[in-house]
Order: C-alpha cells, then structure tokens, then sequence
C-alpha cells in the first residue's frame, strides 16, 4: 500500500469518525429520522466526502440495515436504542463506524458498555498472522461476561476500495480456521450484542439499494438511472431519497429496475428474539506492528 492510498484511508476514516459524533450530538426525541440522517450526509458532502453508504438507524430490535425513504414520517421517541452507522468514502477509500445511543434512559447502559468493550478487546488483539475466529472468540467472550449474547450472522468485514465486503468475514462468536489478517488489510470489527436469540433476519425493505447488474432495458429513464446509479455509486449502496437529486421521477423508474433483477434492496435485519440490540464499530488497518484505528 503507498503513502497516497494509506493517506486517503485515514482521510476517509477520520471523516466517518468526525460525522458519526456529529450524528451522536443532533439525535433527540421527537425529531425527524428522515431530517437527522439528512443533516449527517450532508456534514459529510460539505466536508468534501462522499456515503460508502446510506446512514443507517437501526432502532430497538433491528440489527441492521435501515434507513429513512425521500417520504419517512418517522420520529425518534424517548427510550428507543440506536444504532447509528456511519460510512464515508474518499474516492473509494471507506471509513465505516458505529455507535449506539440510547434517547432520555439508561435502560440498556449495560448492553452499550458490552459493545464497546468487546469491540475494545477484539481491536487490542487484531494484528497480522491473527485468524478471524481468535477475534471472534474475544468478541463472544466479553459479551456473555455481561450476559448478554454475541448475535453471530452479523459480522464485521473486510474492506477494499469501492468494496464494502470484500470477502472476509470478522465474527462475532468463536469460530475454528478461517482466514488470517495480513499487514495491508483495513477491516471493520463491529461486535452487536442482544438480549434476544442471537439471530437475526427479515425480507422488509431497507430502503438501500445495490446495483446488481447492467443490461438491456426497454425503458430511456430507467436506464438513464441504471447508468447513473453505475457512474455515480460504483457498486456501493445507495438510498431511493439520493436519486431524487438527479431525476425527477426517480422512485417510479427505481422500481422498473428492481422488477428487472437489475437492482435489489437490502432486507432489514431483525433479532429473531425480539431482543434489543446494541453495536460499536471501528475501522482499522492491519500493520507491521498490530493496527492502526482509522475511525478515532
């Protein structure tokens, strides 16, 4: 990796980082998901970056993948559990990180700190010639200390440029083999912890959207859209609300595309307990001497 590629990592990581306390700081009960998200993307755009991803809030008992449509009525209530993910691109170098907030209760104070910590633990052992499922056995280990349960199909990731997940999974329980970190890697550690069964899953709309292909239409807009999703996102996920910017009639022609196979939604993940749930997230790149946080 040259000094110009490690440079745009930490540029990338140090924005995600800088837009996730942002977000932190504006959440309150009674305000609009749809506003709240929008603030954030727009810090990052107005601070020269680009969304890996759309801003994620996956309240309660939803593990992962959610976020507000261009029309969400959604409101934050008090006592509900957040979790806000954050990722930022700088020309394709991703930063990715997470927190949970807990809005006017400390109900699951316990369950936050369980996230954190493990995270904690699997960020101090994570280095070259370290296999995958070592991390995972630290990250369960310090979960179920407090009591709580490793949810063990949402996992952290591999990351590459323009590459979310890149093939390596980082666990969140034990797990025997697996692949070793090596120096050069930036991966995503994020530990969710619950209450619940340990599971999770669910076929609802997230509202993010992937490119799966391109090819032939028989529709000008959709496939105006189609190439302008391609262009402009190059293979991230993107959000409905995005497209409105650059089509007016974007909602219509995205559903011409999803009947077509040519774009599909992320389903939103939720805990098959209907346990709570609570997650921390950093980003870090694998050195000669252990590992660097990019996300501080």
């Amino acid at each position: 990796m040259n000094p110009e590629e490690i440079k745009k990592w930490r540029e990338a990581g140090n924005l995600a980082s800088e837009a996730l306390q942002f977000g932190k700081g504006i959440i309150k009960a009674k305000m609009s998901m749809l506003d709240i998200t929008e603030e954030i993307e727009n810090y990052v755009r107005d601070k020269g970056g680009e969304l890996a991803f759309p801003t994620n809030l996956a309240i309660n008992n939803v593990g992962a993948h959610w976020t507000p449509s261009s029309k969400s009525k959604d409101v934050f209530c008090e006592g509900d559990l957040v979790k806000l993910d954050v990722g930022v691109h700088i020309d394709g170098y991703i930063g990715d990180n997470a927190l949970t907030i807990e809005i006017g209760s400390e109900n699951y104070k316990k369950m936050i700190e369980a996230s954190r910590e493990a995270l904690n633990k699997a960020v101090e052992i994570a280095s070259a010639g370290i296999g995958v499922g070592v991390i995972g056995h630290a990250v369960q280990e310090t979960i179920e200390k407090y009591g709580y349960r490793p949810i063990a199909n949402l996992t952290g990731h591999r990351i590459k440029r323009y590459n979310l997940h890149s093939g390596v999974s980082i666990p969140s329980v034990g797990e025997r083999g697996g692949p070793v970190l090596k120096t050069g890697d930036i991966i995503a550690i994020e530990p969710f912890v619950t209450d619940g069964a340990g599971r999770v899953g669910g076929k609802r709309n997230s509202n993010i959207y992937h490119l799966r292909q391109v090819r032939n239409i028989r529709d000008e807009k959709a496939t105006e859209l189609m190439i302008e999703i391609r262009d402009r996102y190059k293979g991230l996920p993107f959000a409905e609300r995005w497209l409105h910017t650059f089509q007016d009639d974007a909602t219509k022609n995205l559903q011409k595309l999803i009947r077509a196979g040519i774009v599909s939604y992320y389903p939103v993940l939720d805990e098959l307990g209907k346990g709570m749930v609570a997650q921390s997230e950093h980003t870090i790149m694998i050195t000669s001497s252990g590992n660097e946080v990019l996300t501080k």
